[in-house]
């Protein structure tokens, strides 16, 4: 049965999703409504779809294995390929296996993607929805400190650190750096793995006190679906919001060079491959559609952690009426 903490969480959660959809209707946002069922999930090498068999009961169709999404990105693309203007969604997403303090394996994302808009654009309009929001649940305030911190990943890690990721370009050279720095890097060498031991140990935790933070610019080698800055290909066009040490946020300018994007994937297959994890397939719909899409932007925002922190309260359970605690 729901405890108060709970059933308190249920109505910020109803004034939560209605400012979010005032504010994105104001400004000219269409809501949509994807499926939750695919035929082939997102490639991000360290999340893990659930597995949904599908049984034919009539001749319609053949027997195979679908997934729940990770997130609707690849549908809402589409949707921006074939003309869409300004799209919204919030819906529920699954994540197997993801239980803690800040995890649920069933959570709920706020989606929204702008054509003809980059990252710039999108971190404005999520500072004014979630401003709007802290006022409409009666947060402290705290998210309508804006502006937010725009923060790159390269200032924050030589802020905290002293590492200058661009004197380290490789793996070897940034694990010399990290380690002198105190960083415990075990046995990694390649240079994305190096970075999350330093960025996990030393970075992650310092973000958004005084003020929600947006890291921007990641290396290159983690742009995943995003663009690459057309002035400094070394980083992307990437950005994460924080608050109080903890991601809340992801999003991109969005890449639409389809032949870079399916590289991309088959990368991260042959990623998922060699660390034993399932290998999802390509969704030719979605590469179709990206060489079509406009340039754009466009964002996911956790919102059960949102509601998290403008409740205080110290768990992702405290905010749901049936977390994942009661089956796992």
């Amino acid at each position: 049965m729901p405890n108060p903490v709970q059933w308190r969480s249920a109505a910020g959660r109803q004034a939560l999703y209605g400012a979010l959809r005032r504010f994105f209707t104001q400004l000219g946002y269409l809501e949509v409504d994807t499926p939750l069922l695919i035929p082939a999930p997102g490639m991000e090498p360290h999340i893990t779809a659930c597995e949904v068999p599908f049984i034919p009961e009539t001749d319609v169709g053949q027997r195979r294995t679908l997934y729940l999404h990770t997130s609707p990105e690849y549908a809402m693309k589409r949707l921006l390929a074939d003309g869409a203007g300004p799209l919204f969604q919030i819906c529920k997403v699954f994540r197997n296996g993801e239980v803690s303090r800040t995890h649920n394996p069933e959570f709920t994302l706020l989606e929204f993607y702008r054509p003809k808009a980059d990252y710039h654009a999108i971190m404005a309009d999520l500072e004014g929805a979630l401003a709007e929001a802290d006022r409409a649940v009666g947060g402290d305030g705290f998210f309508a400190r804006t502006p937010y911190e725009r923060l790159s990943v390269r200032d924050a890690v030589l802020r905290e650190t002293g590492v200058d990721l661009r004197a380290c370009p490789d793996g070897l050279s940034l694990k010399r750096a990290a380690e002198a720095a105190g960083v415990r890097t075990g046995d990694a060498t390649h240079f994305d793995d190096v970075f999350f031991h330093l960025f996990l140990q030393k970075v992650e935790g310092k973000l958004g006190w005084e003020r929600p933070t947006f890291l921007t610019e990641y290396p290159a080698s983690m742009a995943s679906l995003a663009r690459l800055k057309p002035e400094d290909p070394t980083v992307a066009e990437r950005t994460e919001l924080y608050a109080w040490g903890l991601e809340l946020a992801n999003g991109f300018s969005e890449l639409t060079d389809a032949v870079e994007q399916r590289a991309r994937l088959v990368e991260e297959q042959e990623f998922r491959r060699k660390a034993g994890r399932a290998v999802y397939p390509l969704d030719e719909r979605f590469l179709d559609a990206v060489g079509r899409m406009p340039p754009s932007a466009g964002i996911a925002v956790g919102l059960d952690r949102i509601l998290m922190l403008l409740l205080g309260v110290e768990s992702i359970s405290d905010v749901l009426l049936f977390p994942a605690h009661e089956f796992v």
